[in-house]
């Protein structure tokens, strides 16, 4: 064990005295573990022994003390460990620091072993990860005998693992196990629990440091010992040392740092008190007090330049090896501290020498790496006074610095664009403009910060400080020069959307702009004055093309203002918003409202003829508060109502209607003021489009004909894509939509059918009328006469909707097929919400026509083939044609399972939409995936049914297909396909108990369906759905072992009767199903086996072990009998040869040999 100081003295002495060049001591191991921890040292005269300090029973850390008259007290002292004193604060550590100290100045050699034990610790050393230290004495570094023994040694016979170093004047010994985990020490434990550690790791070194910077820290002992000690170990290829002491060393380090600036500020106020003297007068001159300062001066440079030689050690022994260390966590460290390092103490570090490491790992494979990296140069960016010692590095890894901004990780993309902001305005000749264009379009980013840090380069590159065009400027007041200054930065913000040419939208450039650029981009004032301006010969003011897009960029900062910047497609936005901000939002609102409740009325006016613009405009009101003040006149409402009622009489497309009834729901809905004003203005404008609209369908319909000229037709369709439009937002029940249309549908099957652009916007506002009706059922259905009639209407629409189906035009059909699934839906709805206390809906159950139609319809307009989806010409929108067909497509299949999920249809007719699972994964695969699990959570049974029947027509198409000889139908699936599919089905199934029953179902129908109704003959020796056997198989592998002996009985009850030679190759499926069924859950999945479809070859064939599996006698068919010695289900040893069966009589079980 560890010597008493006294023993180790005379052990010294006396090896000296035999001219030995190593003084050893009686070489003692310290056994780190919880329980032993210490005891070996408690009984030294020093109380700070053992690696263990004193602690009152109060918990209130006390000197260690010394030996004497305090010795009485140690009875209520309680030791702890080096180790255990960062579980107990700063404060404490501190403390117990101190005492440290004391104990190091009365024995050094105790305590710097007490220090050895504790960094041994930090490696992991508690518990069953026991490590052994062994410490001996050496007089001389450069003992070549002793040298040449350090290293790293493993005795796998004995299991141990041993590493010697020297940490001068000892040399140390560890032990550690073999099979010790190597990823398990405390630096690395998961949970908080790790991330306390490390910090309480760290800020024991520095505080070791900062309490000896005035004492023991130049002895010329502690510092080389430890020093060397952490030198060593970082070098170890055990992980838990390698990481644990990198961490140390680099951390003292740092704080070597901090004593050597200190000592540096000392330095620079004895200069400044020395060069005070030295102007001095020589009567009021010291002589010996310079001299004093002098001596000063050179001891603290003397001081500063050992602990530079400290850090010089360190860095040479330990970051330097470690920077490229095969952990990066290790290299993390490096980089985090080097630029710390290079910040606070630019005099030594920040060199070209030094930047080369980070500039070499901003190339790192790992992200945090390259995070640290670019952090550690956003801090020296930032700091002016360092910019000039960055310049051949700028210059050397620019280009590397701007290709992090494309990084995979999205926090250094972030980062490193952030560095290029902070290089941006410190330096504006390093980026070139080529440069820029590429940095600033990451304002159209998909992720939000790093668009907001691009939009904070956009900003103080391009916006910030934009000078007024006008040479006159003395002339002009201080609202002139704002003015002048917004429209220049409004110019140039158009300018760079223009030249950007990437992106379309604008609201996600406001989104960039909107942390920096708020202000600017919430100068409503502004911005409208700059709309409503005309040009003058001083001022052209902006081209039709830049309105357009100035209205679009107010408009989308209107809705940031009111909405936050959530937006679909940008991910990294705040989602939850404080009070504050909330309470700022409502400002904003009602700012919002105040101006232009006033001002958009003239802008409507103004752009009026242009279509898209006055889309964009008629979006604002829907973000007015009716608490704003200017509600209550009434004048200034009714104007805005004038103005977005003549619009709408100009225009009719989806998008500015679609705006307008949205606008107008907002300002109709709730008692404020205005909304009186709103409704009436609004009621006005339907009643006039539903006169205008019988209007034109009373002299274009004449009994089932429609007969009206191109003109008139194109009325007809304006005014119901409006009042479409608006039914779809408002209920315009009052006006009986439904009825004035019904005549439109039945003409559809006259001789003159209405125009395909007229039946799809009556099917769409007939659908509306019978979606408010369900909606509204609570309140209007008040008898029973009432539901009579909706269950009349709702009849008549499938009906109608249903002739539609089959029409000759896309867009009709699509129409007649969603507004029937929507309405159907609803229905469903409505009648699980019903009251029984009131009226509601009537039952009404879809007919078996109708079902089989929609069925029909989706697997011939939904599930189209590649041949009959690329009929398009190619061209330049081909691929944006592609997706929005896509697109329609899945809206229909969606409208489709969202009737099997309602329960409106058979849960059976799932089944033709889960054939296509496979086939159509990339397109559909996510909503056939959520109908398979919702209506699994309805009904497991019916569930599984659905799929069993959809693999069952699946199987017999194709049986269908192979009898008849013909060619390949493009909805016939390959057996390789089907037998796809069932085995993608079978993994849905997760647990085996969860759906053992659903499982067990499966086998048995398919058991059933293969042998139902045969009967053996001459001509028909095999069923003809035996193949089906082989798809059954993929399911075995969720059978539960007793399901399995079942199934097994149930296969044989069927073939019981059946004259079958096994070594016919007809009956391979029913060995291969009958093997799936007999492997046990320890011995190979035979089904995968045999669903690989390929066949045992006796050569060249590695060999398996023989797994053998029981079964009873009685499983057995009793056929058995029937044919002699040969049994039934055996096949001879040839290479077709799958398993064999063999009796034996003596355990009455079968054993089969895989």
């Amino acid at each position: 064990m560890i010597p008493e100081p006294s023993a180790a003295a005379a052990t010294r002495s006396s090896e000296q005295n035999t001219n030995s060049q190593v003084e050893a001591t009686s070489s003692g191991a310290v056994n780190h573990s919880e329980d032993d921890s210490g005891n070996e040292n408690r009984q030294k005269s020093v109380q700070f022994s053992g690696n263990a300090t004193c602690r009152k029973a109060k918990a209130s850390c006390s000197s260690a003390g010394k030996a004497g008259g305090r010795r009485g007290k140690q009875k209520h002292v309680e030791a702890v460990t080096l180790f255990e004193v960062i579980t107990m604060g700063k404060s404490a550590m501190q403390t117990v620091i101190d005492d440290w100290i004391e104990a190091y100045a009365t024995d050094r050699d105790s305590s710097l072993l007490d220090l050895i034990s504790f960094f041994i610790q930090c490696c992991g050393c508690k518990g069953k990860r026991m490590r052994v230290v062994t410490a001996e004495m050496c007089q001389s570094k450069e003992d070549g005998e002793v040298m040449s023994k350090m290293g790293e040694e493993l005795d796998e016979v004995a299991g141990l693992q041993y590493k010697k170093f020297m940490a001068f004047p000892w040399i140390l010994t560890v032990t550690w196990p073999l099979d010790t985990d190597n990823a398990d020490y405390p630096l690395v434990q998961p949970g908080p629990q790790g991330r306390w550690f490390h910090s309480e790791f760290c800020d024991f070194l520095s505080v070791l440091v900062i309490q000896c910077q005035h004492s023991v820290i130049f002895d010329s002992y502690l510092m080389n010992t430890l020093i060397s000690l952490l030198t060593e170990l970082s070098n170890s290829y055990v992980r838990a040392f390698r990481h644990t002491c990198t961490l140390a060393a680099a951390k003292l380090l740092s704080s070597l740092v901090g004593v050597a600036l200190s000592l540096s500020v000392g330095v620079e106020n004895s200069q400044k008190l020395y060069d005070v003297q030295k102007t001095k007068t020589a009567r009021q001159r010291s002589t010996q007090q310079l001299d004093r300062i002098q001596r000063k001066i050179r001891e603290l440079q003397e001081k500063r330049a050992e602990i530079e030689g400290m850090m010089d050690v360190i860095f040479k022994g330990v970051f330097l090896k470690r920077h490229r260390d095969v952990l990066p966590e290790i290299r993390s460290i490096c980089m985090e501290e080097l630029g710390l390092w290079m910040k606070l103490y630019s005099s030594v570090f920040l060199n070209d020498s030094y930047l080369k490491y980070m500039g070499w790992m901003l190339n790192d494979k790992v992200a945090d790496v390259r995070l640290k990296c670019v952090l550690g140069l956003q801090g020296l960016y930032a700091d002016p006074l360092l910019l000039p010692k960055l310049d051949l590095f700028t210059s050397r890894f620019k280009n590397r610095m701007i290709s992090m901004t494309l990084d995979k990780d999205n926090e250094v993309a972030l980062q490193a664009m952030k560095l290029l902001v902070f290089i941006s305005k410190q330096s504006d000749d390093v980026l070139t403009p080529e440069d820029y264009k590429q940095l600033l379009q990451f304002v159209y980013a998909s992720q939000r910060p790093l668009a907001a840090s691009a939009g904070e380069l956009l900003f103080s590159r391009l916006l910030k400080a934009v000078p007024p065009t006008t040479d006159s400027q003395d002339e002009l007041n201080e609202e002139e020069i704002h003015k002048q200054q917004a429209f220049s930065r409004l110019k140039a913000l158009l300018q760079f959307y223009e030249e950007s040419q990437l992106h379309k939208h604008v609201v996600y450039l406001v989104d960039s702009l909107w942390d920096c650029g708020g202000a600017v981009l919430k100068d409503w004032p502004t911005l409208t004055s700059a709309l409503l301006q005309e040009p003058s010969s001083h001022s052209p003011g902006f081209t039709p093309a830049e309105q357009a897009v100035l209205v679009e960029i107010l408009v989308a900062s209107v809705r940031q203002a009111s909405e936050g910047p959530a937006l679909a497609g940008r991910s990294g936005a705040k989602k939850v918003m404080n009070v504050r901000e909330k309470k700022n939002q409502i400002d904003e609102c009602l700012r919002i409202t105040d101006h232009f409740l006033v001002v958009l009325p003239k802008l409507l006016s103004k752009f009026s003829c242009s279509c898209d613009t006055v889309a964009s405009l008629m979006r604002i009101p829907q973000y007015f508060l009716p608490e704003c003040p200017k509600a209550e006149d009434t004048q200034a409402v009714s104007s805005l109502m004038a103005e977005m009622a003549a619009v709408l009489d100009l225009h009719s497309s989806p998008a500015l209607l679609e705006a307008a009834a949205r606008s107008y729901l907002s300002l109709c809905g709730g008692e404020a003021a205005w909304c009186s004003t709103a409704r009436a203005a609004r009621d006005s404008l339907v009643q006039r489009w539903v006169d205008q609209l019988a209007e034109l369908l009373g002299d274009s319909v004449r009994g089932e004909s429609f007969s009206a000229d191109e003109e008139k037709t194109r009325e007809i369709v304006a005014t119901l894509k409006k009042l479409g439009a608006f039914h779809n937002c408002h209920d315009l029940s009052q006006w009986r939509l439904f009825d004035l249309l019904s005549p439109l549908l039945s003409a559809e099957s006259g001789h003159e059918e209405a125009p395909p652009e007229v039946l799809a916007e009556v099917l769409q506002c007939a659908s509306f009328a019978v979606l408010w009706s369900l909606n509204t059922s609570s309140e209007t259905l008040s008898s029973r006469e009432k539901a009579v009639a909706q269950r009349q209407q709702l009849r008549l629409f499938c009906e109608r909707s249903q002739c539609c189906l089959s029409h000759c035009s896309q867009s009709v059909r699509d129409q007649a097929f969603l507004g029937v699934c929507d309405v159907l839906s609803a229905h469903s709805y409505q009648l699980h919400l019903w009251d029984p206390a009131c009226f509601g809906p009537l039952l009404y159950t879809p007919s078996p026509k109708l079902q089989r139609a929609l069925s029909t319809f989706v697997c011939a307009h939904v599930f189209l083939g590649s041949d009959c989806d690329s009929q398009s010409k190619a061209g330049e929108n081909s691929e944006e044609e592609r997706l929005e067909d896509l697109h329609r497509r899945r809206n229909l299949l969606a409208a489709f399972c969202k009737l099997i999920v309602h329960r409106v249809l058979e849960m059976s007719m799932a089944a033709e939409v889960f054939m296509f699972y496979m086939k159509f994964y990339n397109d559909f695969g996510d909503i056939i995936k959520e109908t398979m699990y919702r209506t699994r959570k309805m009904d497991k049974i019916e569930s599984a049914r659905s799929l069993l029947l959809c693999l069952q027509e699946l199987f017999v198409r194709l049986k269908r297909e192979q009898d008849s000889g013909g060619r390949g139908h493009p909805g016939v699936q390959t057996f390789t396909s089907i037998k796809e599919l069932a085995r993608r089905f079978a993994l849905t199934f997760g647990d085996p108990v969860k759906f053992r029953e659903c499982v067990v179902m499966i086998h048995r129908n398919g058991i059933e369906f293969v042998f139902q109704e045969f009967g053996q003959s001459p001509e028909a020796a095999t069923p003809p759905h035996l193949p089906y056997l082989t798809i059954l198989s993929e399911f075995s592998s969720k059978l539960l072992r007793p399901d399995k002996k079942t199934m097994l009985s149930h296969l044989q009850r069927h073939t019981a009767e059946l004259v079958t030679d096994l070594r016919e190759e007809r009956w391979q499926p029913l060995i291969y199903y009958r093997a799936s069924l007999l492997a046990a859950a320890e011995a190979e999945d035979a089904a995968s086996y045999v669903s690989s479809g390929r066949r045992p070859h006796t050569q060249n064939r590695s060999p398996l072990p023989k797994h053998k599996l029981e079964v009873q006698k009685q499983s057995i068919s009793p056929s058995h009998q029937k044919t002699g010695n040969v049994e039934p289900f055996s096949v001879p040893l040839t290479t077709d040869a799958v398993l064999t069966i063999s009796n034996e009589p003596d355990d009455g079980t079968v054993e089969v040999e895989l």
